[in-house]
């Protein structure tokens, strides 16, 4: 019996000792999630974590220098989710018309994360997720003072806001310049993780120009990836945070974190603050980014790319297409070509390339440097140009007149109302993060009434829609020609 025993426990120790030495050797992955309060996490391709800890290293006097010239200008972000859904009663509407009989339904929600002060006059920039969908934004200043803000406008290309509260004399952060942040240079994080404000940590950058697909292609055609990465310790509610160099400057905002549990294990990203510079100055003086596109599609050059195609190194961006009548198409740079520098400044990852692209606006002469299949370099002249294809920047106040709940709306043509047999409506011209798209809107679609109300003009319909605090009701008309009815409340 006793002999009996000893053997089975031999064998059980011989299947145990392979699978302890697996799983030792077996990396774990993490996730990429925003870090905000929220629960809602974005999976991307695995990647292995790092115990790397450096903060011994940091000289005293500089993060204490650095911590105190930035903390007063972090806030805290707290939000209000309300989100109001329109049940149709199709047996009233047999009888009464559309509209009749309908319920709505109210959700409610919260949510907290981190902003930063730009300007004395109280001008904050955070992260477009933070607040999304929010009915009511507060925001907390160091001091423990309070104040309900506005939403200026946001840009979910790049994940950026600005709010507003009503205040002067505010400590605004000094801004400093990403392009020059070295990896390897030391770093802090200031952020209020899990609700604890005011909160520093330290690290490293760890790389630059990362592109990590986290923002989401179904809220925006033209998402720009190209954080900072480093290894400084960052949390929900860190979202929309300052990532400050050692003179505490700005050189990044905190977006994202790679972790398996939703909390820090290694590595955190931060939107460069070149980029935010731009984007949180086109919303303020514009109310919408101004962005500029060469008209390229573009892919890094890996070593298999640079074989297939012959290339002759793996330096630059290469040109996968060309749109016609495109900036690029105009300038004479042609598929196949690759792109090696934009102004003064080598690009090579997609990442990088359009980051300084995004750093510019439509009508922007930039020279861009490329060399051809045959090997040649030379500098060609582009124009940028916006979605439209024009040169000129568009005026905050047509952008209002057009613009209502992230969509954009242009008049029928008369074909179109031939076609459709209607005398009136608006068409959705182009639709982003927002009200209507969460309602399954799209590029293309008419609307041809408001409540009942026949809508005869593009302002008409936005005015309507920017102002209203009542449910709405909104009969549109699909690509295909069917007839539907979308009610939501404001």
């Amino acid at each position: 019996m006793n002999k009996n025993i000893k053997h089975i426990g031999f064998g059980l120790l011989g299947g145990l000792l392979p699978l302890t030495i697996f799983l030792l050797m077996t990396p774990s992955t993490d996730k990429i999630s925003y870090i905000d309060s929220k629960e809602t996490t974005h999976e991307l391709t695995p990647v292995t974590k790092t115990n790397f800890n450096v903060l011994s290293q940091l000289p005293a006097e500089s993060s204490v220098f650095a911590s105190e010239n930035s903390l007063n200008s972090v806030v805290h972000v707290k939000t209000t989710v309300e989100t109001t859904t329109f049940q149709r009663d199709v047996f009233s509407e047999f009888f009464y018309g559309p509209g009749a009989g309908g319920r709505e339904f109210k959700q409610f929600g919260s949510g907290s994360g981190s902003g930063v002060v730009i300007s004395e006059d109280g001008y904050i920039v955070t992260n477009n997720h933070v607040i999304k969908d929010a009915k009511e934004i507060d925001v907390i200043l160091n001091d423990n003072r309070k104040y309900k803000a506005v939403v200026i406008g946001t840009d979910p290309s790049t994940d950026i806001a600005v709010l507003k509260i009503e205040e002067k004399g505010l400590k605004a952060i000094p801004i400093g310049n990403s392009d020059a942040v070295k990896v390897g240079e030391w770093v802090l994080a200031v952020g209020n993780p899990f609700n604890l404000t005011s909160t520093v940590t330290a690290g490293i950058v760890s790389a630059k120009a990362r592109n990590i697909n986290i923002i989401d292609r179904n809220q925006t055609n033209v998402p720009i990836e190209s954080f900072i990465q480093t290894d400084a310790a960052v949390n929900p509610g860190n979202s929309g945070g300052a990532l400050v160099n050692t003179k505490g400057e700005l050189i990044g905002i905190n977006t994202a974190i790679a972790s398996q549990t939703g909390s820090f294990s290694g590595y955190s990203f931060a939107i460069p603050v070149n980029l935010v510079k731009k984007v949180m100055q086109d919303i303020i003086d514009y109310g919408i980014v101004q962005r500029g596109y060469i008209g390229v599609q573009i892919a890094d050059i890996t070593q298999e790319l640079k074989e297939e195609k012959k290339l002759t190194n793996t330096k630059g961006v290469f040109v996968a297409g060309v749109v016609e009548n495109g900036s690029a198409d105009k300038a004479g740079i042609k598929e196949g070509d690759v792109i090696l520098k934009i102004g003064s400044k080598e690009v090579n990852s997609t990442a990088s390339l359009q980051e300084e692209v995004g750093r510019r606006r439509p009508g922007d002469k930039i020279p861009v440097t490329i060399r051809n299949k045959k090997g040649y370099e030379s500098v060609k002249e582009i124009v940028l140009r916006n979605k439209d294809g024009n040169t000129k920047l568009i005026k905050k106040e047509e952008i209002q007149k057009n613009t209502a709940l992230g969509a954009t709306f242009t008049k029928l043509s008369s074909k179109d109302k031939q076609a459709l047999s209607i005398s009136y409506g608006v068409k959705i011209k182009t639709i982003e993060s927002g009200r209507l798209k969460s309602l399954g809107l799209r590029e293309g679609m008419i609307i041809t009434r408001i409540n009942n109300e026949p809508i005869e003009s593009v302002e008409q319909l936005t005015q309507k829609l920017n102002s209203n605090n009542n449910g709405i009701l909104l009969e549109i008309i699909k690509e295909n020609g069917r007839k539907d009815y979308v009610g939501f409340g404001l």
